[in-house]
């Protein structure tokens, strides 16, 4: 067998050999979103989950909601001094673990995902869908930092404040993880809209393992539990400060790919870049998630559209405001976002 000695032609080859291939077969979302008229039945493993299971529900009071405050509300903002307990190594951004003068504890995020991720909770929040309570801290002072920390060290001045940070209220009882493909919702007009929410704020992280089952109330509230890959690049994209919370690659990006008699499909989520062919296993898998911006009922992203244009201008630079962009930011990412709603709504 040849091969190539050029690392570009390398990499061509392994695509050519590994990528999947195209067939007539569909995998059962998306025959469900093309029949047109199919019959949204409650699905089976919905019934037979242990207490109800909570996706979406009905935001009657949508135009009064707070998009400032979010789902916590003002009554939950943190409150200082802050107390360092432990740091987080989960996932891929530096976070630790802080208690507030209420004893409340709260999940600290550092850098770029911050600010963007402020803004999907609450934009999520407010067409009906369960978010985590977050708020953003331009400067946060904490006690007992320690000296060295594994992440994130750079980013905290000698006097163990930390700029720029998102917190996370920690009082939820997490349950488990849903997947997309195995979703208690699949195939009704919630999975459908939230996939659809999506691609309207350029979430392109949609791995399983940032989906949530949290226990509350004797319900199963099912969220995105990590929103931070939004309003930047519809995927993976390189230099990676780009890839989340930057105006010009969310205004530059793709919003809607294709539209069909029964059927949109979006940008978002996308492949990576081919540099990312350095990485195989991470390329592919993001290759697989492709998927869930594709074959959406239109009607179902037109629903989505709706519930988006009942947000008053005021709420929507509401939610940029609170994640401590700068008026011409807050402006320029609203503008954005409206003109995806608008596209959503003439569909």
């Amino acid at each position: 067998m040849y091969v190539p000695k050029n690392p570009l032609a390398v990499s061509l080859l392994f695509c050519l050999v590994f990528s999947p291939v195209a067939g007539p077969a569909k995998d059962k979302h998306q025959a469900l979103a093309e029949a047109p008229g199919i019959a949204r039945e409650k699905p089976a493993a919905l019934a037979e989950a242990p207490g109800p299971a909570v996706l979406w529900t009905n935001p009657a009071d949508i135009q009064s909601r707070n998009l400032f405050y979010g789902p916590g509300g003002s009554a939950h903002v943190p409150h200082g001094p802050f107390t360092f307990v432990k740091e987080d190594l989960a996932g891929t951004n530096p976070k630790f673990v802080v208690t507030d003068s209420d004893g409340v504890k709260w999940k600290v995020k550092l850098g770029i995902e911050a600010r963007p991720e402020t803004v999907a909770s609450r934009l999520v929040w407010a067409v009906g869908y369960r978010a985590n309570e977050d708020y953003f801290v331009p400067r946060l002072q904490v006690r007992g930092m320690p000296a060295h920390l594994h992440r994130g060290q750079k980013m905290i001045a000698p006097d163990g404040s930390v700029p720029n940070v998102r917190l996370k209220r920690m009082d939820e009882k997490k349950a488990g993880e849903w997947s997309w493909r195995q979703d208690a919702f699949a195939g009704t007009r919630e999975w459908f809209g939230l996939r659809t929410l999506m691609a309207v704020i350029n979430n392109w992280d949609l791995k399983d393992e940032n989906n949530a089952i949290y226990q509350e109330h004797g319900q199963r509230i099912y969220m995105i539990s990590d929103l931070g890959a939004s309003f930047g690049c519809s995927n993976r994209c390189w230099p990676r400060d780009e890839a989340k919370g930057d105006i010009e690659k969310y205004r530059q990006s793709g919003f809607i790919r294709r539209v069909s008699p029964t059927t949109v499909s979006f940008y978002t989520p996308g492949r990576p870049r081919f540099l990312y062919m350095v990485n195989p296993k991470e390329y592919f898998m993001r290759v697989h998630l492709e998927w869930i911006g594709r074959n959406i009922p239109r009607a179902d992203a037109k629903w989505m559209g709706a519930l988006l244009a009942r947000l008053s201008p005021a709420q929507v630079h509401d939610a940029f405001r609170a994640a401590g962009y700068s008026p011409d930011q807050i402006e320029a990412f609203s503008r954005i976002l409206q003109s995806r709603i608008t596209a959503l709504t003439d569909l």
